[in-house]
C-alpha cells in the first residue's frame, strides 16, 4: 500500500510532534507547516492526500485561508480541522469549504487514528463509487443525484454542492417519508451524534440555512427542505 502523504500545519511545536510521530508510526509521509504562510508554500507545488490543519495559526495567514488555498489549488485532498478552540463560527466557516472532519484538541493516539481512518476510509469508498457511478444515479421528484460523480442536479441544473451539503441532501431525499431528527442530520453530516438536541439544533440549522440558499428560490419561504417544528426536518419531492 502506497504511503499517505500528509500536511500537518499548527503553530505548536508539542502537537506537530505528536501528530507527526503517531501519523509516522501508521505509515504516513508526515511534512510539518509551524505557521499558514508555511503551508501556503509547501502547497503552491505539493499535492497532499491528507491536511491536519489548525484553525487559529500564528501570523497573518489564519486556517480558514489555508484551507481556502487547499480547496482551490489542490480540491481532493482529505482536511481534517483539528483546532482547540472549537466554535460554531469557525466550524461554519470551515464547512463552507467542505472539511472532511472537524474536531477538537486533545485527542489521544488512538482517537488521532481513529479519525484519520475514517476520512481516509471514506475517500477510498467514494473513489471505488466513482468508478460504478452508472449503478449510483437515481431520482426523486425535481432531484437527480449522482452519487458515483458526487453531482446533484435540481430541475435541469446542476447544484454546487460542498461534501456536507451533498451529504445532507442525499440522506434527506433516501429518507423523504419521515421527519428526520437534528441529531441524526448532524451525524449525517459531522460523524457523530449529539446527546443534546440543542447543540444538535445549533449546529445542523446552519447546514440547512447554506443547503437552502442553494435549491430554494425563496430560502425564508422553503418549498424543498421543511422544518417541522420541535421534531426535525423533511424533504418534500412531490407536490
Amino acid at each position: 500500500m502506497d504511503k499517505v502523504h500528509t500536511l500537518v500545519v499548527d503553530d505548536e511545536p508539542g502537537i506537530r510532534f505528536f501528530v507527526e510521530e503517531t501519523l509516522h508510526r501508521s505509515g504516513h509521509d508526515v511534512t510539518t507547516a509551524k505557521s499558514g504562510e508555511d503551508a501556503l508554500v509547501l502547497l503552491r507545488n505539493t499535492p497532499f492526500d491528507l491536511v491536519i490543519l489548525d484553525l487559529k495559526l500564528g501570523g497573518k495567514t489564519n486556517g480558514i485561508k489555508v484551507l481556502e488555498a487547499i480547496r482551490w489549488r489542490w480540491p481532493n485532498t482529505t482536511v481534517i480541522i483539528f483546532t482547540a478552540h472549537g466554535s460554531l463560527d469557525s466550524a461554519v466557516k470551515a464547512i463552507d469549504y467542505g472539511v472532511n472532519k472537524y474536531v477538537q484538541k486533545p485527542l489521544s493516539p488512538q482517537e488521532l487514528r481513529e479519525v484519520v481512518n475514517e476520512v481516509l476510509g471514506e475517500r477510498s469508498s467514494e473513489q471505488i463509487i466513482a468508478q460504478n457511478s452508472q449503478n449510483k444515479i437515481f431520482r426523486k421528484g425535481d432531484f437527480q443525484i449522482d452519487e458515483g460523480l458526487h453531482k446533484a442536479v435540481l430541475s435541469g441544473e446542476r447544484l454546487d454542492l460542498t461534501n456536507s451539503e451533498f451529504d445532507l441532501l442525499l440522506h434527506l431525499l433516501r429518507n423523504d417519508d419521515r421527519v428526520i431528527s437534528p441529531q441524526e442530520l448532524v451525524e449525517t453530516v459531522r460523524g457523530y451524534k449529539p446527546e443534546d438536541v440543542i447543540e444538535a439544533r445549533q449546529i445542523i440549522k446552519w447546514y440547512i440555512h447554506r443547503l437552502r440558499k442553494k435549491i430554494e428560490q425563496d430560502s425564508s419561504n422553503p418549498k424543498y427542505i421543511i422544518n417541522v417544528r420541535g421534531v426535525g426536518y423533511r424533504i418534500k419531492v412531490a407536490p
